[in-house]
């Protein structure tokens, strides 16, 4: 795994390029890399600032309850968002070495159409979203959006599917994870084509 440093700065590169993508938008979002397990320690993107303007040290570590943890070696003062919750639980049920939860359109829209989870099956991108190109019916989970990261990281457990490393909160985002952030990056990229595919086919 890496070490708080070099996570932060592979985080900051990363929150970049999806600021480029129009993907996290304002100072929303926010990703995370998995320090340790034993105890569970995250560098999360730090709260309330630009994504795309992020230093190396712009990064808070945090425990499994999504709070601050001990001495901090990145920057001085900063929060972890209040969504670093989800991500610690996330690390922990499915086994996230990187968590990514970004603001793009397709998957809010696509959970409106299907509130009850988005199903994808026959697709080649599949295989670049870790599944099947054929005869593999992905359900896409989709929850309702809370404030309290305790309650979304219920209705996460409740939905997870360990071949599934993504999940939509309606109204909110998505969160798409994987063992590193270029991986996580790859799946997310290839999950907005896949739900940009479903939405036009469906018109």
């Amino acid at each position: 795994m890496l070490d708080a440093l070099a996570a932060g700065a592979a985080l900051a590169a990363e929150s970049a390029r999806y600021t480029g993508l129009g993907w996290m938008r304002g100072t929303s979002g926010n990703l995370s890399v998995t320090l340790g397990r034993d105890p569970l320690r995250l560098a999360v993107t730090a709260s309330g600032l630009d994504k795309g303007e992020l230093a190396d040290t712009d990064f808070v570590v945090v425990d499994a309850e999504g709070a601050a943890a001990g001495e901090q070696p990145g920057g001085a003062g900063l929060r972890p968002s209040a969504e670093a919750g989800l991500h610690a639980r996330i690390a922990a049920v499915a086994g996230a070495g990187a968590v990514v939860h970004l603001h793009m359109m397709a998957p809010v829209v696509a959970a409106e159409l299907w509130p009850d989870g988005i199903v994808l099956r026959d697709l080649e991108m599949l295989k670049g979203f870790g599944r099947a190109a054929e005869d593999d019916e992905v359900l896409v989970p989709v929850v309702p959006n809370s404030q309290d990261m305790r309650v979304l990281g219920d209705a996460f457990e409740a939905v997870h599917d360990p071949r599934t490393p993504a999940l939509v909160v309606a109204r909110h985002g998505v969160y798409v994870w994987a063992d590193d952030l270029m991986t996580a990056r790859h799946r997310a990229e290839c999950l907005e084509w896949l739900l940009r595919f479903a939405m036009e086919v469906a018109r």
